[in-house]
């Protein structure tokens, strides 16, 4: 399975034995919209609902940071994804929050991954099938297992400014990268991590929704001054829409790691250094 899949190749496999589907949508609060009740309402026929708001360390005072492999595992079990699944994931999101559940399960152990190109509004444009309602299936074994390799700490960042050793790429919109715009977190500085680079999420999509393929989608890394040959590390405001950077860079070969606190840790510590302006 690609890690990119099309509506058309979805369609032909739906009720493989094998196959789970999840909508992972997640919306900001200023989206005054409900995942839960849209998922309710129509999804793909099969598909579960992965609620990320759920999905993190809610001991944590930083808003969206990993859960603990167990708590990981004991909720994709409740949601009958386990070894041996082929997962295709999808949203309806304008963070295209798919990409944060692909690195949440890649994360813990699941290999067969796939976004579904598109997510639910190509899936609708197409006049194909949804449900409604909620799905039941059995609960499968997921083994508990977490590798931080594609994971930063804040050590790890502060570190990296001084070595450079990895490239820092921010999804955050160019404003709020610059620092012309303040960060809507309380005490939480503007600016961008000295050294980062920017490229605003949403370049990486065409216009309908769907991803850029090949050289469209190199040359968007590339214009930001990123080498995708060279270790590569994304950040944002809370981990969601470095996913999505992560996974384009995935798609073009290169294995980015994801800085779990992003701007929302670094941001609010007195210690970290700050840039403003352009890179």
């Amino acid at each position: 399975m690609d890690a990119l899949v099309s509506t058309e190749w979805l369609a032909g496999e739906l009720g493989a034995s094998d196959l789970r589907v999840v909508d992972a949508s997640y919306f900001l609060p200023e989206h005054s919209r409900r995942p839960a009740a849209e998922y309710e309402a129509a999804h793909i026929p099969g598909a579960v609902f992965m609620d990320l708001a759920e999905l993190a360390d809610t001991s944590s005072d930083l808003p969206m940071m990993l859960p603990r492999a167990e708590k990981f595992a004991s909720r994709m079990q409740s949601l009958g994804l386990g070894d041996g699944s082929r997962i295709v994931l999808y949203d309806d999101s304008p963070l295209h929050t798919s990409a944060r559940a692909w690195f949440m399960l890649r994360t813990f152990g699941a290999h067969d991954v796939a976004i579904l190109d598109g997510g639910l509004a190509k899936w609708r444009a197409e006049g194909r099938e949804t449900a409604s309602g909620k799905e039941h299936l059995r609960h499968r074994h997921f083994t508990v297992w977490a590798d931080d390799k594609g994971v930063r700490t804040l050590d790890q960042m502060k570190a990296n400014v001084d070595s450079g050793t990895e490239q820092v790429l921010d999804a955050r919109s160019a404003a709020r990268f610059t620092g012309e715009e303040p960060d809507p977190r309380p005490a939480t500085s503007a600016g961008h991590i000295p050294g980062s680079r920017n490229l605003p999420v949403g370049e990486l999509f065409e216009a309908d929704g769907t991803w850029k393929r090949g050289d469209a989608l190199r040359s968007a890394f590339e214009g930001a001054g990123i080498d995708l040959a060279k270790p590569l590390v994304t950040s944002c405001g809370s981990g969601i829409t470095a996913s999505v950077l992560a996974f384009g860079a995935h798609l073009l070969g290169n294995e980015a790691a994801v800085y779990d606190g992003s701007w929302s840790e670094w941001g609010a510590d007195r210690s970290t250094p700050k840039a403003m302006g352009a890179a």
